[in-house]
């Protein structure tokens, strides 16, 4: 897409907000073909830390374990034989009345995107500008301070309380003019939960016309009460969903978003919803039959913790301190002498794949929890290590 190709009401939208000729340009580029990602700051350090290393236990990019549930890789099966319709059987009608069932809501609340990285970006570009910036917690998911500082738009990133939730007063009080605020519950990097009743208080002391975004990717995994119907009794709220994680669909890229259907029609103003609908069929399809798996859902959960709390309780044996998490994820502190690439490299020696480190916490490392099989390797890797 180029500039010329954006809507003359979404350029004079702009060109009104603030945006200058170059960063409408930019706009263009970044809701086009994906052409402008690879240029967003931070994202090529992203990408090459999740690069797969053949061979290696892989349990540094928070991808599950194990793939779709079977139901899952079924319909997406039976969804491939019919690859030749572009719509198979009304398939988004199907998905977004599946989600609508589980969570309680009105399916007009609901659109579907390849991923989540298409309406964080157009959220940013829709509700910040110059003069109404992005707050997010420090550290978290990446993707809007790139976008926003791509686009000429300083992010302000405020640390997270002493136990690792958003400190939401901090963040109205960091900007109390923001055009957007991000949270990331369970958060990622730390796998930690920001309660509900903290979301709600952001809620009500932000600026009435500031929209406050909830990334709920990893909300599967933590059990915990959830934002969805929350944002369908407002008009400045969205929820983000994603299948990359808990249902084991990462490479199918398949997100959603809950939020009133006026912001919707702001996020797409700029070329159109036919975004929503440049989806794999065959992820849609899964994505619908995993939906309602509720018996299982909870056992991959409970798996997953199970297998979590059994390498935190190494971890503290070790005497390494950790952050108690509630997500598929957790952060280790190596401690002095001892930085994150390194561990990172000594690790991949004993072919285990770990994640990454964040600036707000250069000491320590994020680990994905993977199988029971793959948490046994980490330990023994972490034992030869460390020499016991």
């Amino acid at each position: 897409m180029t500039t010329s190709q954006l809507d003359r009401e979404a350029r004079e939208d702009l060109q009104e907000r603030g945006y200058s000729r170059r960063q409408i340009g930019r706009v263009a580029m970044l809701l086009g073909a994906g052409a402008a990602l690879s240029q967003i700051p931070g994202r090529a350090e992203a990408q090459q830390s999740a690069r797969a290393a053949v061979g290696a236990v892989r349990i540094g990019s928070n991808e599950c374990w194990t793939g779709p549930f079977p139901e899952g890789v079924a319909a997406a099966t039976a969804n491939a034989v019919a690859g030749n319709r572009y719509e198979p059987d009304n398939d988004h009608a199907r998905l977004f009345a599946a989600v609508a069932a589980v969570e309680g809501i009105p399916t007009e609340y609901i659109l579907a995107w390849p991923g989540s990285s298409d309406p964080l970006n157009r959220s940013v570009v829709t509700f910040c500008s110059p003069e109404r910036g992005l707050v997010t917690a420090n550290p978290t998911y990446e993707q809007t301070w790139g976008t926003s500082a791509w686009l000429g738009l300083k992010p302000t990133r405020v640390p997270l309380t002493a136990d690792y939730r958003h400190d939401v007063k901090a963040m109205v009080a960091a900007n109390p003019k923001a055009g957007m605020y991000y949270v990331c519950s369970p958060n990622n990097p730390t796998g930690t939960l920001t309660p509900i009743a903290d979301i709600e208080w952001l809620l009500a002391n932000k600026p009435a016309d500031a929209i406050l975004v909830v990334d709920e990717a990893y909300i599967h995994f933590s059990g915990a009460p959830n934002a969805a119907k929350l944002a369908c009794s407002r008009k400045d709220m969205i929820v983000l969903r994603t299948f990359s994680k808990l249902f084991g669909m990462a490479g199918m890229r398949l997100g959603l978003t809950i939020a009133h259907p006026d912001l919707y029609k702001r996020m797409m103003r700029y070329d159109g919803q036919q975004v929503t609908y440049m989806l794999p069929m065959t992820a849609v399809a899964s994505g619908t039959a995993s939906l309602t798996l509720a018996d299982k859902i909870a056992a991959r959960r409970a798996e997953m913790i199970a297998v979590r709390e059994e390498t935190l309780a190494h971890l503290k044996r070790r005497g390494l301190p950790y952050i108690p998490s509630r997500a598929n994820m957790f952060m280790v502190d190596w401690g002095a002498g001892k930085s994150p690439k390194a561990m990172q490299a000594a690790f991949l020696a004993e072919g285990v794949q770990i994640g990454r480190s964040w600036d707000a916490y250069p000491t320590m490392s994020r680990v994905t929890v993977g199988s029971a099989e793959d948490m046994k390797t980490f330990r023994a890797a972490l034992d030869k290590i460390l020499k016991v």
